[in-house]
This record gives C-alpha cells, structure tokens and sequence, in this order.
C-alpha cells in the first residue's frame, strides 16, 4: 500500500474505532477508487455497513473481499452478516465450514446454534450450545439461550436449570430473571416466579412512563413492600398491554383492604369499566397536576401479587369465578341495537397488539368455516389495528361489525355481555370474557404465554374459557376443525 493510502487507511481505521462511520465510509470509499482491489478495506467496508444496519450491502462488500482474498476471517463476518440477514441456511452452512478449521472455536459453534435456533431446528441447536458450553462453561449467554428453547418446547423444568446456571455465572443478568420468572410460572410455580418477575423489564418501563409523565411524582414517596399501610394512600398504575391489566384488576379489592385509600392510573378506555366494577376505588383518567396529588406509597400494578404474598396455593387465582360485570344500561342499548335475535351469537377477534406477537394473528378468512353453521349470528369485536381486515368478508357473510361502535372497555362489556360465545386469539377480549364468566374459546399460537401454563386441559384465571392450542407452528386450519366440531355438538 502506497504511503499516502496507508496514512488514509489509518485515518479512516481510527474514525471507525471511534465510532464516526460517515467519515470512515468516505475514507474507505476513496482508498477503493485508488486500489479496488483491496480486501481488507472491501471487508472493512462491510462491516461497517453491518453496524449502519445497510445488510444487503455489507454482504455484498464483504463477499467482494472473500473474492479478492478468501481468508476465513472475512468469512467468518459473512457468517455475521447473514445471521443478521436471518438467513440461517447461509450462516449455517458457512459456520460448519469454519468449524472444519477452527473445531472448538467457542465463536462459531455459539453462532451456529443461533443460527440452528432461527431456522427451527431445536434439536441441532440444543445440541450446539452444549459444545459450545463445554467449549466455553462461563458464558452466560450460552446457557441462557439453551432456556430458550427448552421454554419454547414446552420444558419449563429444564429452561429453569439453564436460566439458573445463566445466573449463577452473571448474577445481576435481568432479562435472564425475568425469563426464570416466566418459566415458574409456565410451571404454574407462583411460588417462586413472583419474586424473579420482579426483575421484569416492563416494570422499569413502567416506573419510567410515570416518571415521564409525573416527573417528581414517583420520587417523593416509597415503592409499597408489603409493610401496614392501614392508615396510608397508595397510588397504582398500568404497566404492560390491557389483557395484563384486566388480568391483574382482580387483586385490586384485596389492595383496597390494605390501606386507607387506593388510587389506580389504568390505560383510559378501562376506567369507565373499573369505575362501574370498583366503587370504593380512585381511578385517575387524565393527566393531573403533580400539586393536586398526594399519596404515601406507589407500585406497579404487576407487582401487586408478590407484594401481598400471592401464589398457586394462596389467592394466585382469585376472581376465575367471575371479578367483573357490564353496566346493565349498556347491555340493554346493544342488546335493543345489536343483539335481539334468537341465534347463538359468537364474537370474534383475530388481532391484538402486533408491536409484541405477529403469532397470535390469525387470518379473518380461517373464520368462514365456522360462518354456515346454523342458526348462528357472528359478531366483529376487532378494533383499530386489523378492524380493516373486515372488509374482506363483510360483503360476503352476516358479520355485525361491533368494533366501530365501542369507545372504552365499558361498552365492548355491554356487547360482550348479550353473546353466547367468544372466539379470539390471546387478547385483552379473552380476559374481558373470562372476568366476565362469559363462555370464551382461546386459540393460542404454538408457542404459546406464559400465563395459559403447561396443562391446556383448563384454564386456571377463568373457569369459562377454554384452550385450543396449535398443533404445529403457524397452522390455524387444525384448530378451526376441532372448534367446527365443538360448535355443531353445542348448538
């Protein structure tokens, strides 16, 4: 390399070193258009766009500098890229081959396994991890991606042992708690799930979202542990999606007996609900001024069972016989609109919040198998995000779309209350119906919550919903023949 392109290859190394990648970029780029044939600049090139997220373009550098010099570095960040392409058949085959040079190289047997576990060969990737733990016993990450997928094989027992060896090596680790937290409960161990929940990384979101909100707020007064609070206010709040705060509002009336007053802060379409339900309760719906609060004590609304002491055998299921109920006014203006009729009346819902799960969307046409039964009234509870899937069928079947005449969680009870069945993914409807008592049939993805536990044969939180599982990744269709045949034996 000529002296002017080693003083230029430095200067744009050193920009890369410390993070400036536009000016490193600019740099690399010259020193090409002098010398094209230059491998390590086209590998460093690509790397760089790697960081830049530019993916198709650092494949694309990194492979011209494989073609210029085919070093096994430059295939090993082709594997990297490729991972980050998710394009596991690549990685895969790339990995085996530098694994034939450096066989006990922790790096790639770590990720190959990665690679494995994104194209769903559980069992290569279980196997992988393992030597790459024994290659490496103190990585952390190692172990707890082994709890992975023993989680999503439905082996909570063996997810729980790889978590705890995670921990053992770096113990302040968490997500690695939280993870524990949720394998317990997949368990149905409450016992000791709560306590790891506790490290949830919801729970900070939610602290910071008040905080954000209320920014001295949460700072003047203690997190609630559980002390006498007889004589004391305490001030609770939303954290997660709605479902988790429907799920959890059944623990507020054993709250409210703790201390003097209780003030709850839930997602504003639930506190026309939550008014109706708990009378004995404040319930803030907009914004306050900080000056016009005052409370003692404050704590996320998810850590209200592990601070009251909760768990399987003790008050963990509370309220599955029924926490909640629609105001009668409102059940009889849907029931005089929507609902007088003499059919069995089904609603439904196919979509929840896709910003956490694409796995719990079903399709709307897996629905039509069940539209010529007869005798049967289908009604749409689906709103804003997938309520314009409706049009696909509207015209084509009865459906009474319900979903663009609710505003709150108080008028979807009121139409809830006047049907005879729900059928829906795993959504915030679900647990409407269940505290509601109202017959309700799940359908849950393959890799299914935590909450639903390990024995599908019943619903632990509600004793009128059930559970149909997938029987394999993405298939729906199953699930619509069994539910076919359940319908036609009850109506």
């Amino acid at each position: 390399m000529a002296e002017d392109l080693k003083t230029q290859f430095n200067t744009a190394f050193n920009f890369h070193k410390e993070g400036n990648l536009d000016e490193a970029e600019n740099l690399y780029t010259e020193i090409l258009s002098k010398d094209n044939k230059n491998a390590e600049v086209w590998n460093l090139l690509g790397m760089l766009n790697m960081q830049k997220f530019k993916l198709s373009k650092a494949q694309e550098y990194i492979a011209r500098a494989i073609s210029i010099n085919p070093n096994p570095y430059f295939f090993e960040n082709l594997a990297k890229v490729y991972l980050e392409m998710e394009d596991s058949g690549k990685a895969i085959e790339l990995y085996n081959e530098l694994l034939k040079i450096k066989p006990d190289s922790f790096d790639y047997l770590f990720n190959l396994a990665s690679a494995y576990k994104l194209s769903g060969n559980y069992e290569k990737a279980t196997e992988t991890y393992k030597k790459a733990g024994e290659v490496n016993p103190n990585n952390p990450d190692t172990f707890f991606n082994l709890g992975l997928i023993y989680d999503n094989e439905g082996k909570p027992d063996e997810a729980i042992k790889c978590y705890q060896k995670s921990l053992e090596i770096a113990p302040d680790d968490m997500e690695t708690r939280y993870f524990t937290g949720l394998a317990y409960f997949k368990n149905r161990d409450y016992k000791n799930g709560l306590k790891f929940f506790e490290s949830r990384l919801c729970k900070q979101s939610a602290l910071m979202t008040q905080v954000q909100t209320y920014p001295n707020l949460v700072r003047k007064a203690p997190v609630w542990e559980g002390q006498d609070i007889s004589d004391k206010t305490l001030y609770t709040y939303y954290e997660a999606g709605f479902g988790d705060v429907l799920m959890f509002s059944r623990y507020l009336p054993l709250l409210r007996q703790r201390c003097k007053k209780l003030i709850f802060k839930p997602q504003a379409p639930l506190v026309e609900l939550f008014e109706y339900n708990f009378p004995d309760i404040e319930f803030q719906k907009y914004f306050v001024n900080e000056d016009e609060m005052d409370f003692d004590y404050h704590i996320p609304v998810l850590s209200v069972p592990y601070v009251l002491g909760l768990n399987e055998d003790n008050g963990m299921f509370t309220g599955k016989s029924g926490y909640l109920k629609a105001d009668p006014e409102i059940v009889k203006k849907y029931k005089i609109d929507y609902f007088n009729n003499n059919k069995f009346k089904i609603g439904i819902k196919w979509r929840g919040n896709t910003h956490y799960e694409m796995d719990r969307v079903i399709d709307i046409k897996s629905f039509i198998k069940l539209f010529d039964l007869p005798n049967t009234q289908f009604y749409s509870f689906q709103t804003f995000e997938g309520a314009e899937d409706l049009n696909e069928i509207i015209n084509d079947y009865n459906i009474v779309d319900i979903g663009k005449t609710v505003t709150n969680f108080s008028d979807t009870a009121g139409a809830l209350e006047n049907l005879d069945l729900v059928i829906c993914n795993d959504t915030s409807l679900v647990h409407l119906a269940g505290a509601m008592t109202k017959p309700c049939w799940v359908l849950l993805p393959y890799l299914y919550n935590w909450r639903w536990h390990l024995d599908l044969e019943k619903c632990d939180w509600y004793d009128t919903v059930k559970l149909y599982r997938q029987k394999e990744t993405g298939n729906w269709d199953e699930i619509f023949d069994r539910m076919y045949n359940d319908l036609k034996k009850i109506i």
